[in-house]
């Protein structure tokens, strides 16, 4: 039988054990009572977060899906073909639906983490002061990045350009194939393709969008009746307005705006016309065409072209063929004298020298 001395250390820790029990057990049922209330409160925040987030993110998907049904909606038509370009208008709606749904995300999952720490009794105050520094150093960093983000989201909420617009973007120019938040992909005239960051365009110059101005300048003889001339040129462009499809890209009549310049061998007459965006060198090209034709039939001549034969044959000059007088015309000149070669030893009456 062991000894009370023995015993005594056992029954100390089995009280200190039992003890411990009993503060853990006083304590958890002290305490059960808020920390299910804090449970349910976090569970609460989380769930609330994810169905606002989900609720705004299908509202702009279904915002999206009606912006561009109504840019299908008139694909083909004269009034999409001028006014609406559908991956234009799909892009450009899926690039702000794309930065709507992450702010939203963002901001909603961000004060629901933020609204969790709370509720667990952490200092908030040390972490957004480093999240504050680190978002400083990121933003001085990666500055380039930012700025070519902001640039984009500014570029695609304002409608400055889309796909299929012709621009001038300074550093380069072309037709845009596709525009992010980040890069614009220009298509140049000889068919390379530019990526621009949007962060370098300072300026943008649009040649899409509203109108374009075709201008023809004809040159002919300073002797024809300009009241002929504008007879001519209104024919021409009364045809050419009632021709499809010259009809939808003239939008305004074509009009002979008067001399440009008059010179003493030629005048140069100004002829003008509104056109459809993008379609200024197409018009143009076909004024020419029919400009000269109807020249051409009303025996109106342009500058530059062949001559009449009238005219080359007045212009031919008769003294033309005729040599220039000189002294070398007339034998008995001095000149004429200084260039007569010197006989040889055989003519007769010449001396001969001898040693």
């Amino acid at each position: 039988m062991p000894s009370p001395a023995t015993l005594l250390p056992l029954a100390a820790t089995t009280d200190d054990a039992a003890e411990s029990v009993t503060n853990a057990a006083d304590f958890i049922e002290q305490n059960w009572a808020d920390w299910l209330a804090m449970g349910l409160r976090i569970v609460f925040i989380l769930v609330i977060a994810f169905a606002l987030r989900s609720v705004i993110r299908k509202s702009l998907t279904k915002l999206i899906s009606r912006m561009n049904r109504g840019a299908a909606a008139v694909e083909g038509t004269t009034l999409g073909g001028l006014l609406v370009n559908a991956e234009r208008r799909r892009q450009r709606s899926e690039a702000i639906g794309s930065v709507l749904r992450s702010v939203a995300s963002f901001l909603i999952l961000g004060t629901a983490v933020l609204m969790v720490l709370a509720e667990l009794k952490i200092d908030l105050a040390p972490l957004l002061a480093s999240a504050g520094v680190a978002g400083v150093a990121i933003g001085f960093g990666a500055r380039n990045l930012v700025t070519d983000f902001l640039s984009g989201v500014f570029m695609i909420l304002e409608d400055q350009y889309g796909v299929g617009d012709k621009i001038d973007a300074g550093v380069a120019s072309g037709e845009v194939i596709e525009v992010g938040l980040r890069v614009t992909k220009l298509r140049g005239d000889n068919g390379e393709i530019w990526y621009v960051r949007n962060g370098e365009i300072k300026r943008i110059g649009n040649l899409s969008q509203g109108w374009a101005t075709a201008g023809v300048d004809v040159q002919v003889k300073p002797t024809e009746r300009l009241s002929r001339l504008r007879e001519v040129v209104q024919e021409v462009a009364d045809a050419m307005a009632k021709e499809s499809p010259w009809d939808e890209r003239l939008w305004g009549p074509v009009e002979v705006l008067g001399l440009d310049e008059v010179l003493l061998a030629s005048m140069t007459v100004k002829v003008s016309a509104k056109t459809m965006p993008g379609q200024q060198f197409a018009v143009e090209r076909e004024l020419r065409w029919r400009i000269k034709e109807a020249f051409d039939a009303a025996g109106i001549r342009i500058i530059g072209g062949l001559p009449d034969a009238e005219e080359a044959e007045e212009a031919a000059d008769p003294s033309a063929s005729v040599a220039a007088p000189s002294a070398m015309s007339n034998p008995a000149s001095p000149q004429a004298l200084a260039t007569t070669p010197i006989p040889g030893p055989s003519a007769p009456g010449n001396p001969r020298i001898t040693k």
